[in-house]
């Protein structure tokens, strides 16, 4: 993999307290890799962390991240994406505390032409695994467009 060069705001259309992570680390065409550090000004916080069920938005940023990159190298603008689901998300730990690093990684398992993909992703912390799943995700051609029409029922 080779380290990410862009600030993780150039590479996701998320802005402002949304966007939850840290920075981006290393990718490829099939892997990448990101980091948050939990503190107290992320938006989930609770006081003394964050729950774990905020990790498939650590994994479904990380795959956002992933794409704006890919935009990126393209010569394109990073698009919007949406969450479909995640199948099995497990997490050995109810909150991330205050002051861990969370290193997300995920995997392209496949994307078709439609936008449609599968990834899979693990949350680690100290190198060890505490959180897995699989998410499935669409990426539209024209998000717009796409928003416009569901919109009209």
């Amino acid at each position: 993999m080779q380290p990410i060069e862009y600030a993780i705001s150039d590479i996701m259309p998320h802005s402002g307290k949304m966007l939850l992570l840290d920075c981006a680390i290393a990718g490829n065409d099939t892997h990448f890799e990101c980091e948050v550090t939990i503190n107290a000004d992320n938006l989930f916080f609770t006081g003394t962390g964050v729950g774990a069920w905020v990790g498939v938005e650590y994994m479904a940023q990380t795959v956002a991240a992933w794409a704006g990159w890919q935009a990126r190298l393209a010569g394109q603008t990073p698009k919007i994406g949406f969450l479909l689901g995640s199948r099995r998300y497990s997490c050995s730990v109810s909150e991330f505390a205050l002051g861990q690093v969370l290193r997300i990684r995920i995997s392209r398992a496949f994307q078709a032409d439609n936008g449609l993909g599968q990834f899979d992703c693990q949350i680690l912390i100290n190198q060890q695994e505490v959180a897995q799943a699989a998410l499935t995700v669409f990426e539209p051609l024209d998000a717009s467009a796409f928003l416009a029409e569901r919109a009209k029922g």
